[in-house]
């Protein structure tokens, strides 16, 4: 996001993938939304890990990992920002929630709404579909 504080809920969509059933964006890219490391972040849930129970936020395994790099396109994450010492993480809607109040700053303010917004818009999508994922899931 850097200095542009405007994001769009379609670029969002795209930063949000399905992991064991469950919704989730990687630490990578929430760090780029909030405008800081990726390590920055990690260390500011490190320090609240109270509040980012395991249904908020958990590590990928390495099969996840690759997974998710093949299924949708990612190069690797190793390659940016210096590299990874340990598989990344992903955060749940309740766990970017959290991130907000653990961050503190108006851009992470900001952009949890726009997350969050999302979340629902995808959600509300998803239910209202439900049907026609079922038979599609059928054929």
């Amino acid at each position: 996001m850097g200095k542009n504080l405007e994001i769009q809920t379609e670029n969002i969509k795209n930063l949000i993938y399905e992991i064991r059933g469950k919704q989730v964006m990687l630490d990578s890219d929430l760090a780029n939304l909030y405008n800081v490391t990726t390590g920055n972040l990690n260390k500011a849930v490190k320090r609240n890990e109270g509040r980012f129970p395991d249904d908020f936020c958990f590590e990928l395994t390495k099969a996840e990992y690759d997974n998710l790099m093949f299924q949708n396109g990612i190069s690797s994450l190793e390659k940016n920002y210096g590299g990874r010492r340990k598989m990344p993480k992903v955060y749940t809607e309740q766990g970017v929630a959290m991130l907000a109040s653990v961050l503190k700053s108006e851009v992470a303010t900001k952009v949890s709404v726009t997350i969050m917004r999302t979340f629902v818009e995808m959600w509300k999508f998803i239910s209202s579909n439900i049907l026609m994922f079922e038979k599609i899931n059928l054929l």
